[in-house]
């Protein structure tokens, strides 16, 4: 959920207007639409369907008393697959009639981004209405509506409190959504595998188990009013209430969904790969355009995978070989003594927790001033770094970000795995840092967000990891080149994890499509990254329940690296390392095809 709604604008302070108002505006004064205007036009609509968009945006939240969004929960309803598919009919068959030759060049490719968008929503909506996991170990709704309420509403007034009240209210009419969802998808005979189901059981009888103390809606809310100074009679009444609300809605709504996968549990699917789901095949080669934006085959990206890792692993070991590291033994061998070797690990004391986050803030701080040398422009937003909360920490990847909102009332943040001490060696580190933070995705989400010169649609109305994740794996070699990781070890860091992206193109392919078993997935990223048992467990059941995605990171940094060594090549001592992450950056969050037309332009001007 919290996921899909990156679709914002200032510009969308039109909806203070009301729905109405923007949609005769656009009819009278905009006719005909331009594509420009449809599409902000389409943008607005979803937005305006989504509460937790408008409250993630967070510039919206100055005109609640108009739109209530921020006491409002987006609830699944039986017609939601019906309408989706008409309204990505409707809008194909809109694009479709505005003639190319009447449209600019930006326009033309926006149309592009559009149709190819539309196409794959629609062919997946009609075709594979249920084949993710809503419930799942990393992302499943259970988690996203606690984080949401946890990290995202607002809590600056007493009306924003008993908003709070109010959403926590909802959660129970939600999970009866979702669960009417599910049975659909037991009808259609789609079942996650048994390891899902243990994962999820155990989350939801965690929450259904807490009392209030440990509940991370009522810590987390308490604490928040204490900061209102309301006085001692006010928290009093708001204790009361969330009490009330965790007692009478969110643990039924946990008992709900926990009701349901015990029921089913029977049922859980003995394999691991999409493959094995109804018509399993051809939705993975739909995942894999969708996430990579390309029409490679499973078996193209499977061995374009092996060919990397193969790449990868021997300047690793040229690496440790000079380290005076033993030659006998295999680099992920080697690389996994390196994690169990007690110089690069932090001490399991109290306040382990702080040490690790400062440590991150001062490389990340570093990277941003090196990275100014690099860039025409560097982000407005403020990013700083959390440890990834308790509840969650168990089963997320090792880091992530979260952007920042509109209006400057949150910053960004770079999400920090700090379970288990062996998943922080402090070598990996700084990977890590200019992965989540600078150069990576809070320089790349953070720059788009800023640039007013995007259409909204171009601006909000897209994103594809093949560019995201593609530009922060990017960036990570981008950072080794320029000098921010000079120590060998720090290199190797940099190289396991550029070589983890690789050994994915191979498991992720392996699974969903040669048919290889959990087991075997994790066998062979054990022996060609030296990760953890716990990192390596954590990412191949990522993999399971997210088919595809993590291919983007891999395609869409050889694609990167491929148009810079093509500008090298064609203009020689004109090329400019800025003007080149211009033409990446700054057209939004574009399909990979449009990259490499973006590139094509800029060698053409300089030429011409």
């Amino acid at each position: 959920m919290i996921k899909k709604i990156l679709k914002y604008t200032k510009n969308l302070i039109l909806l203070c207007l009301g729905l109405v108002g923007i949609y005769l505006f656009n009819l009278f004064f905009m006719k005909p639409y331009s594509i420009d205007h449809f599409l902000g036009k389409e943008l607005v609509l979803d937005l305006v369907d989504s509460p937790e968009a408008m409250t993630y945006i967070g510039v919206f939240d100055r005109f609640n008393w108009l739109t209530r969004h921020n006491s409002n929960f987006s609830i699944p309803k039986k017609d939601d697959r019906e309408n989706s598919i008409k309204q990505y009919e409707q809008v194909i068959r809109t694009l479709y009639k505005y003639d190319d030759s009447s449209l600019s060049q930006v326009q033309r490719n926006t149309k592009k981004i559009a149709l190819f968008d539309a196409e794959n929503n629609l062919k997946q909506v009609k075709e594979f209405p249920h084949h993710d996991y809503p419930l799942n170990q990393i992302g499943g709704i259970h988690l996203n509506t606690i984080e949401f309420l946890s990290n995202m509403h607002p809590i600056r007034n007493e009306s924003e409190a008993e908003d709070f009240i109010k959403r926590a209210n909802l959660i129970k009419k939600v999970y009866e959504g979702v669960l009417a969802d599910l049975e659909e998808q037991a009808s259609a005979g789609i079942f996650p595998p048994e390891f899902v189901y243990d994962h999820v059981i155990d989350q939801l009888s965690e929450f259904i188990s807490y009392d209030y103390n440990e509940h991370p809606l009522y810590t987390q809310f308490l604490r928040k009013v204490k900061e209102l100074n309301v006085g001692e009679e006010k928290e009093k009444i708001f204790e009361d209430q969330i009490k009330k609300a965790i007692d009478e809605s969110v643990t039924p709504g946990f008992k709900i969904l926990k009701d349901f996968m015990m029921r089913t549990k029977q049922y859980a699917n003995k394999n691991h790969g999409i493959w094995s789901q109804p018509n399993g095949d051809e939705y993975y080669k739909l995942r894999i355009r969708s996430y990579t934006t390309t029409d490679y085959s499973p078996e193209e990206i499977h061995q374009m995978g092996l060919k990397e890792v193969n790449r990868i692993s021997s300047r690793m070991r040229e690496i440790l070989t000079e380290l005076g590291y033993d030659k006998n033994k295999t680099v992920g061998e080697l690389m996994n003594e390196l994690n169990e070797d007690p110089q690069f690990l932090y001490e399991d004391t109290p306040n382990r927790k702080e040490i690790v986050v400062s440590d991150y803030t001062e490389m990340m701080h570093e990277a941003i001033n090196v990275m100014t040398d690099y860039f025409h422009t560097m982000p407005k937003s403020e990013v700083i770094v959390k440890a990834v909360p308790e509840y969650s920490e168990q089963t997320a990847a090792g880091g992530y970000y979260q952007p920042p909102a509109l209006d400057g009332s949150r910053p960004g943040v770079f999400y920090a795995n700090l379970y288990d001490i062996k998943q922080t060696p402090k070598y990996s580190m700084r990977t890590l840092t200019y992965h989540e933070a600078t150069p990576g995705h809070h320089h790349q989400i953070a720059h788009s967000l800023e640039n007013e010169e995007l259409t909204l649609y171009r601006r909000f109305g897209y994103g594809t990891s093949a560019f995201s994740e593609g530009w922060a794996l990017y960036a990570e070699r981008l950072s080794l080149e320029v000098g921010l990781a000079e120590n060998p070890y720090d290199e190797l860091g940099i190289l396991q994890a550029e070589i983890l992206r690789a050994v994915r193109l191979v498991v992720d392919t392996g699974m969903h499509y040669k048919r290889w078993t959990r087991e075997e997935a994790m066998e062979y990223m054990k022996a060609n990254t030296g990760m953890s048992d716990t990192e390596v467990r954590v990412e191949i059941e990522r993999y399971i329940v997210w088919p595809g995605q993590a291919l983007s990171y891999k395609v869409g940094m050889i694609k990167m690296l491929e148009l810079r060594q093509k500008a090298m090549d064609e203009l020689g001592d004109d090329f400019n390392i800025k003007d080149f992450h211009s033409a990446v950056l700054d057209h939004g969050n574009p399909p990979l095809f449009i990259v490499e037309e973006m590139v094509d332009n800029m060698i053409a001007n300089f030429k011409n």
